[in-house]
């Protein structure tokens, strides 16, 4: 199986994928939730796949890079991933009790981004926004309990 080449989706489309980084992200589409890369690596090695944590790891910021996967970097500077689910970018609401997360859209965002870009001379800005806080269900809880 080793030389096998799957193509990815989103912006990464056209871009050859390795058999490796593929099972990664397919092992990554498994879950909802944002997983850290020894999650990830601890899951494939229990499923019977022989693979590195170097390469799990590689195979993440290629993902990342591509758009294929989002990365969160936690309160204790932990990076956490997820497959994308709209391989466009977007932003995230993350609860900070159980880990939910919402892709939204943010044009505010872009044009607030572009614009203290300019003011400053920058150009081809990228930026990544994620907005934490209480989701209802975890909210409902708490006050309940």
């Amino acid at each position: 199986m080793s030389g096998t080449r799957v193509y990815g989706i989103g912006r990464g489309e056209g871009r050859p994928m390795t058999s490796r980084r593929a099972a990664v992200r397919e092992t990554l589409s498994r879950n909802d939730g944002f997983r850290s890369a020894q999650d990830i690596y601890a899951q494939m090695r229990a499923d019977g796949a022989k693979i590195g944590l170097t390469t799990v790891y590689r195979a993440l910021q290629t993902l990342a890079e591509s758009g294929q996967v989002d990365v969160l970097r936690t309160d204790d500077g932990e990076c956490v991933y997820r497959a994308c689910a709209t391989g466009s970018h977007h932003h995230h609401l993350v609860c900070r009790n159980c880990g939910r997360t919402v892709e939204v859209a943010g044009p505010e965002i872009e044009r607030w981004a572009e614009s203290v870009g300019a003011e400053h001379g920058f150009t081809a800005m990228t930026h990544t926004v994620e907005i934490f806080g209480t989701c209802a269900t975890c909210a409902a809880v708490a006050s309940a309990g």
